[in-house]
């Protein structure tokens, strides 16, 4: 690997250790075994690398989590357990999620980190409509996006900071299937 690419792991490695908001340009650099000088080089700044080291690993989930379909017979078992192995994930993969919440407080005050955050919002608002409608991306109705995507983003963020905060009184897929299918009645009134 060269520099640029140590420093990506370095910053990993340091997310998954620190967080987001406690990792330091000595802190990376250190984890990369390169000069500090090499981050502003190749990055232009701390928050430059670690932002493209947390959307790289939100990317990396997403890829592996994009199996909307899960096991079951019917609709609802598969959806209960494609949430069941989404919330498995919270709890394994803890640092990402804490350092995603960090990252977006932080981002109230940061205009370039706001821009990546909202850019990996819009795709993943389009990846998962598409999913959800069994078609390419590219073929995904704009009002899927917003509606579909955006109801779908919003449930795997309330879920995983519940996951966060209180992971024995957190919601589980049967839950979620079942509250959503309330909804739906509801809405049908």
């Amino acid at each position: 690997m060269g520099n640029r690419e140590d420093l990506l792991a370095g910053a990993r490695r340091c997310l998954e250790e620190k967080g987001y908001l406690r990792t330091t340009v000595r802190d990376i650099a250190s984890a990369a075994q390169v000069s500090m000088a090499a981050i502003g080089y190749h990055f232009g700044s701390r928050e430059a690398l670690l932002n493209q080291a947390l959307s790289a690993a939100m990317d990396e989930w997403a890829a592996s989590a994009g199996r909307l379909a899960g096991r079951g017979d019917t609709a609802a078992e598969r959806y209960a357990d494609m949430w069941d192995r989404k919330i498995a994930d919270f709890g394994e993969m803890r640092w990402l999620w804490t350092a995603s919440v960090e990252a977006f407080v932080h981002a109230q005050s940061s205009p370039a980190l706001l821009a990546v955050l909202a850019d990996d919002q819009r795709r993943s608002r389009r990846m998962v409509a598409a999913q959800w409608r069994g078609v390419p991306q590219e073929e995904v109705a704009e009002e899927d996006v917003r509606g579909l995507g955006s109801v779908h983003l919003a449930l795997l963020t309330g879920v995983m900071v519940q996951c966060l905060t209180d992971p024995e009184q957190a919601p589980n897929g049967r839950e979620l299937a079942q509250g959503l299918r309330a909804m739906a009645e509801l809405l049908e009134k």
